[in-house]
């Protein structure tokens, strides 16, 4: 007798009818999740109603009362107000520039872009 036999539970009438149609299982399934999708419409709208209870739109009176307490805005002001703040907490620093870069716009004295001598290429030997 081996190990493992073929069969070794027979299945039930109602695993031996979802076999023979699987629409048995796939229909009750469908209308679950579209049941499902239609039950959340009310849990979702209450959120897009509380969303809309934060976010008013600004009536005309409220934007005049905005518009006549600005500050008008200088720009010498503006200029003066930054010129005074310190801001010691920078410190300068160099960086080294590639090998070959000139320093203060003179060219450098040996260059690798351009050789003296012609470049010439081995011939093909067929």
């Amino acid at each position: 007798m081996p190990a493992f036999q073929r069969r070794p539970l027979s299945e039930g009438k109602f695993y031996q009818t979802l076999n023979k149609n699987p629409l048995l299982f796939g229909i009750p399934f469908c209308l679950l999740m579209v049941g499902a999708s239609y039950a959340m419409v009310p849990f979702t709208q209450t959120r897009y109603d509380l969303h809309d209870k934060k976010v008013q739109v600004m009536t005309k009176e409220q934007e005049l009362n905005l518009q006549k307490n600005r500050k008008k805005f200088d720009i010498r002001e503006e200029y003066y107000r930054l010129s005074q703040e310190v801001d010691d907490t920078w410190e300068q620093k160099r960086v080294p520039r590639p090998t070959g870069t000139p320093e203060w716009g003179v060219a450098p004295a040996q260059s690798n872009a351009v050789p003296d001598e012609p470049v010439t290429l081995p011939k093909k030997s067929s």
